[in-house]
């Protein structure tokens, strides 16, 4: 008999349907807790997984059964958290999902705190929830400096628009505004996606709201796994900045000559 309980069960409302996506690439033995502590607090789960090769889904199979929510998608071809995101958020929609939860395979990203988002999102349907990374003495100084940079750069993409940390991807989405931002970049397809669809998605119009989230960088004694390459991954945020920055200074003076043209005497004949 499939388990469902009353607590859990789906609601028929107006409101948002969020679902929680959690895209893996060779996560490990990790994988299998980040998936029942998400479902032990929400029932809504797919898993997407990123052409691993390590079958560290093969466990999950059987808990299918058990969840009528869960769900294990497998793509065979490694092509970036941003794309498998894409393709999931596609999917979901086809079932009737408005909004869904970014939430990472390697364990830092705090189930515990699904329902902070979830609460955020119910009470601002329409804004963009986005986690906020609170590190403690785990965190390696040099992805600290890193990350301050990135800060630095998407507040003057946006005017200071108050994004936070766009590298943190613990979010709450909204489907169709994020389809339209994918729409709009050929880019952000791997390591440069929670930044670029971020600041792309406060260009349309979306309010950032934040969540403080405590963030524990785990051991690889411990099971944790890191895909990021110092060299690689940081080249491509810098080329991410370079495109960005031209286009939101653009985007800022086209806005502010609308506005003045909007104010002049001949707007009105």
């Amino acid at each position: 008999m499939k388990r469902q309980s009353p607590a859990r069960s789906r609601k028929a409302r107006s409101g948002p349907k969020t679902i929680v996506l959690i895209p893996s690439f060779n996560t490990g033995a990790i994988l299998e807790n980040v998936v029942k502590e998400a479902l032990s607090v929400h029932p809504d789960v797919w898993l997407l997984i990123d052409g691993s090769t390590d079958q560290s889904h093969q466990p999950l199979e059987s808990i299918r059964s058990q969840n009528t929510g869960f769900r294990i998608t497998v793509f065979p071809k490694n092509e970036g958290k941003g794309s498998t995101l894409l393709k999931g958020a596609i999917l979901a929609k086809s079932q009737g999902f408005t909004h869904f939860i970014s939430m990472d395979a390697d364990g830092q990203h705090p189930a515990s705190h699904l329902p902070s988002l979830l609460n955020a999102v119910e009470r601002n349907p329409d804004a963009l929830i986005m986690g906020q990374p609170v590190f403690d003495q785990s965190a390696p100084k040099i992805r600290l400096w890193g990350r301050k940079l990135t800060l630095m750069m998407t507040d003057i993409e946006t005017g200071f628009g108050g994004l936070g940390d766009t590298l943190y991807g613990f979010r709450v989405y909204p489907i169709d505004p994020f389809l339209k931002a994918f729409a709009a970049t050929s880019h952000a397809r791997g390591y440069d996606f929670d930044p670029e669809i971020a600041v792309r998605l406060f260009w349309d119009g979306l309010r950032p709201v934040q969540v403080s989230i405590p963030v524990r960088y785990i051991d690889p004694s411990e099971g944790g796994v890191s895909h990021f390459h110092y060299f690689r991954d940081n080249i491509k945020l810098t080329f991410l900045h370079f495109r960005l920055i031209p286009e939101g200074i653009y985007r800022r003076t086209m806005n502010t000559v609308r506005g003045m043209l909007a104010r002049t005497p001949f707007s009105k004949t």
